[in-house]
This record gives structure tokens, sequence and C-alpha cells, in this order.
């Protein structure tokens, strides 16, 4: 029986593989915020789901118009230079489709999010991966280099996924006045909440100045709405209007909008949840250390292990101690994991210890 027909392109894509969920197991494999759900954002959204009128019975607001005027309001940006989406990897999918055609080219640093290259193949444009330095950080220089006439869009994560080093101002001014003017440049900012070093860049601040700079940010970290799928993007009018163009119809739903816009009102009682991470994370690297593992400085809510060959044995040693990490099985590759409670950072160093480095 013959089926309907695919591109064939499709057997070159790379899939994305989410960190496991495995009963039983402590999961930090997936970046989430282990707390619970503020009860502020919990009231909104059973607030929705209390009246049949103005609840789940109708279309959300396609442009999430309430929840770009408090992003307005919050970023010190007018709304028309902002655009909501589901989750910021929608949005990191609806960039290359504005500025890439088939066989056009998108750089990223390796390792980096790796959304890109898949996001990148989905659009027919080609992916660009540039290698990290030896300490695991974007090579700013390497990555300009990788620039052609064919470069369209160029991805720029700081913190960096999954490695949590950070670009900082100066280096990246020079990259972006090395940057040709008709490259959009994509900061990626996902992880910035937990990034205290002092000399990290303001991608909303660069992107008021450059046009062809675009911040970009999610709430499913540090407010803690992972499950609900809220992003923005912040940039030119015209690059924002682009991208509710080809942004797929209500795909940001009204429980989304309306516990973004609780959670951006309840930032006073987030930022100790922060406060914590951090805390936790320079526990937990120090313990790493001490031990005898390479851990880079993290400025996000995770560790990087570069085990390399020895990440998946590294893996599967913390899956029989009942924790889930996030690994990357290859030569360039390593293990990417979650600060979660105490209790949770505790079991996995309890894994962690009794590995042979």
């Amino acid at each position: 029986m013959s089926t309907a027909r695919i591109r064939p392109s499709l057997s070159a894509l790379p899939a994305y593989a989410p960190g496991r969920t495995v009963p039983g197991a402590i999961k930090l494999a997936s970046n989430e915020l282990s707390y619970p759900v503020l009860p502020t954002v919990a009231d909104a959204v059973s607030e929705v789901l209390g009246h049949g009128l103005t609840g789940l019975n109708r279309y959300p607001d396609n442009n999430g118009t309430a929840l770009v005027e408090v992003l307005a309001q919050y970023l010190g940006r007018p709304a028309e230079n902002i655009v909501a989406g589901c989750g910021s990897v929608a949005l990191c999918q609806q960039l290359v489709q504005v500025a890439a055609d088939a066989g056009d080219e998108v750089v990223f640093g390796w390792r980096s999010f790796e959304a890109y290259p898949i996001v990148s193949r989905i659009a027919g444009a080609t992916p660009v991966p540039v290698p990290v330095t030896a300490d695991h950080r974007l090579d700013l220089d390497a990555m300009a280099a990788a620039v052609t006439e064919r470069t369209r869009l160029v991805y720029v994560c700081t913190p960096n996924n999954p490695t949590g080093t950070v670009v900082h101002r100066d280096e990246l001014e020079r990259f972006l006045d090395a940057v040709p003017d008709d490259v959009l440049v994509v900061v990626d900012e996902a992880y910035r909440e937990f990034d205290t070093d002092p000399d990290t860049p303001d991608g909303v601040e660069i992107s008021a100045r450059r046009s062809n700079v675009l911040a970009l940010r999610t709430m499913s970290k540090a407010y803690g709405l992972a499950g609900l799928r809220v992003g923005y993007a912040v940039g030119d009018a015209q690059l924002i209007g682009a991208l509710r163009q080809v942004a797929i119809p209500f795909a940001l739903n009204t429980l989304a909008q309306r516990a973004a816009i609780a959670a951006l009102g309840a930032e006073d009682e987030l930022r100790p949840r922060w406060a914590e991470v951090v805390s936790e994370r320079t526990r937990v690297t120090g313990a790493l250390r001490g031990h005898g593992y390479e851990i880079p400085e993290s400025q996000a809510n995770f560790v990087w292990l570069p085990l390399r060959e020895r990440a998946a044995d590294f893996s599967r040693h913390c899956e029989d101690h009942k924790v889930i990490v996030r690994v990357f099985p290859d030569a360039s590759g390593g293990v990417r994991v979650t600060i979660g409670s105490p209790d949770e950072n505790d079991a996995f160093l309890a894994a962690a210890t009794s590995y042979q480095v």
C-alpha cells in the first residue's frame, strides 16, 4: 500500500532529544525550576478555568495583547518591539523562517542549544556550527569569521546551553561590529535571571541600538512555566511584525498568557528562588571540582560536565542512583545537570562522587 510522499530532506533532520522522565527517579535533565508554581500564578489559571464565557471555550488573544503590554512596561520598550510566542524555541523556528531561504546559512556555537540546527534544517537553511573554545565558551571571533554572503542569521546563546558560559559586553559589541548590518543576530538569553556576571550584556538594551539584533527570552526556566510554554522576543518593529506574520495562529494559549502576566507581577516572590539556585550552583560546582571533575563556570541553572566519550556511562551511573541527567553522547559531548532543590542536588552529588572520574 502506497503512502503519501514526505520531504526526503527530513531523513537528515536531527531529532530533538528532551530530558527523560523516569518514574521514581529525580529529573535533573531539562533545566526546570524545582519549585512548585506560585499561588498567584495558580490563582490566575484557576480564574480562567472558572469562567465559561471568557475561559477555554474561546480562542486566545492571537497577539497576546495584554501580555505584550505588561512586557512592554517591564522592559521599558514599546509594544511594537515585542512579540510573545509558544516558548522561545517556537520563536527560534520563526526567526529562521523570516530570515533565511533554502540554502541560506545559520551560524551558531557548538555545542549550543540543540534546536538551532533542527529549526534551521526545517526551514531548508544550512546550519553552520562553530566549535566552542577549549574553556567551553562561544568563540565569537571564529563565529564572525564563519559569516559569509549566504549567512542570514546568527544565534548567540548566553548563558550558553549546555555549557553555562557567558559572553561579555565588550566581546559581543566587537562581534556585532564585525557582522554585516543585514545579518540578523539573535541574543538568546533563556537563562538570564540566573546570571550574576557583572559583565553580561543586556540583549534588550542592545536591540534598542542595533536594528539587526534581537533579544530572545523565555518564561519556562526562571519563572517556572515550562509546562505552559511562553517566550518572547524584543527587537526592531519590522522584524517583530515578520515574526507575527509566520506564527501559528493561536499558538500561545489563554492559560499561558494569564499565567505569564501573573508571574511577571510576582518577581519579588521569584527572586529568592533564583538566589537559591545560584547558591546551590556554587555549592554543586565546588563539590564536583573537589572530586576532580572539570566544570566550566556556569551562569545558568545547570552545570556542564565535559565528559566526552564517558558521558553515556556517567549518565547510566546516575540513573542507577535514581537521578536522570541530560547526556550528549559524542566526542564533543558531556552531561548537563540541572540545579534542583538542595535534596535533589545532594542525591546527584552522591551519585557523582561514587563515580570513578
